[in-house]
């Protein structure tokens, strides 16, 4: 018999999804803005909040352009932090 060090379930019974935290993009108001596939590049979550963190300072620019102006952090369905406004750095 083996055993995996990896928890096998949440408090939901559901399994623990390995790319858990995630970015969504909102307009000025906090609506939620859709990217381009090439801004995005298929991401759709990411290993850690340091993964996650690095990415966004890769792309604000480019979202910025595609309409986004602030980022909320989610780990799961649990905000982290935000809305963080993307014009700061313009």
């Amino acid at each position: 018999m083996t055993h995996s060090l990896e928890p096998s379930s949440t408090f939901g019974g559901e399994s623990t999804p390995r790319s858990s935290w995630r970015w969504r993009f909102e307009d000025a108001s906090g609506g939620e803005v859709s990217v381009a596939d090439n801004v995005a590049s298929g991401v759709t979550g990411f290993p850690s909040q340091s993964d996650a963190e690095s990415w966004i300072g890769e792309v604000w620019r480019d979202l910025l352009e595609e309409g986004v102006d602030q980022v909320t952090l989610f780990e799961g369905d649990r905000e982290v932090y935000g809305p963080m406004s993307l014009h700061a750095g313009s």
